[in-house]
């Protein structure tokens, strides 16, 4: 039994979203496994990043239920809670197809910035850090080392005092990571990764991917149209197309599947049988 039937961090069960009357994502389900790399794949206008925005909470969801299950047992449906609790108390972070980080400021200060909900929390809302109180002096020590930390996981520790924005595409992909990383999240969604990436950029990328699983334990859910590193790096691939699942499984499987060949090829539905044939399958 693979890892996200058996130990799901997320389960996303019937969503639907609306718009009008146009319906961008319909009936959809799967889950992501904890501890796994997952990718959902699809055609351009398939869904994708609809789905990401209702697990994130910049769109409340039509219809349909999104938990997200801890290492402990604890559950958080994510329709129900506003962005910032789905960041801050769910733990699920996410980078962008469009890179935000704050251009102005260094390195080091984007990733102080991340952890901006726990130093306002250990400050006591400002009090404690006025006062320069024990207790923030100490969550603003963790946070220092923990942005120090990421800084070097990304190889960026040496431009820690540069601006975000003089930094290279790739790299500025790489810190887009580490900031996210720093909210410690159980759940990391990456939208379209390595968009824009050089081949050398991309096998950076995909290690990077690799140890956040392996090492850190995060689950990681992406959008990715570069099937290179779909194809290497993941456990479990979901295949949209027009908003509804056409395929589940492991890259092998769904590599195969007719049904996916036909809709990257953008073969009508009724083809999908000569597809079949053609394939062998």
């Amino acid at each position: 039994m693979m890892r996200w039937e058996h130990d799901p961090v997320l389960t996303v069960e019937h969503l639907t979203m609306r718009f009008g009357g146009l319906t961008a994502v319909g009936d959809l389900s799967f889950a992501v496994g904890r501890g796994d790399i997952t990718a959902l794949i699809g055609p351009n206008g398939a869904g994708k990043t609809t789905v990401f925005n209702c697990i994130t909470g910049f769109y409340k969801p039509t219809e349909g239920r999104l938990t997200v299950r801890h290492q402990d047992g604890e559950t958080f449906l994510l329709e129900r809670m506003p962005d910032h609790a789905i960041s801050g108390t769910a733990h699920v972070a996410r980078t962008f197809q469009n890179i935000r980080l704050f251009g102005g400021m260094t390195l080091l200060e984007n990733l102080m910035v991340a952890q901006h909900r726990a130093l306002m929390k250990a400050s006591l809302f400002s009090i404690a850090g006025i006062l320069g109180l024990g207790r923030f002096r100490h969550a603003e020590r963790d946070a220092l080392e923990k942005a120090k930390y990421w800084l070097d996981r990304v190889g960026l520790f040496a431009r820690a005092d540069d601006p975000a924005a003089d930094l290279p595409y790739g790299a500025q992909r790489r810190l887009e990571i580490a900031r996210a990383m720093c909210t410690g999240p159980q759940l990391l969604c990456l939208d379209e990764p390595a968009a824009g990436l050089n081949p050398r950029e991309s096998a950076e990328l995909n290690e990077l991917l690799l140890f956040l699983r392996r090492d850190e334990g995060v689950s990681v859910l992406l959008i990715e149209h570069d099937m290179s590193v779909v194809m290497e790096i993941s456990d479990h691939v979901v295949v949209l197309d027009y908003g509804r699942k056409i395929s589940d499984g492991t890259p092998t499987e769904v590599r195969n599947d007719p049904k996916v060949i036909a809709a990257y090829l953008g073969v009508e539905d009724e083809e999908v049988e000569q597809v079949e044939v053609e394939v062998g399958a």
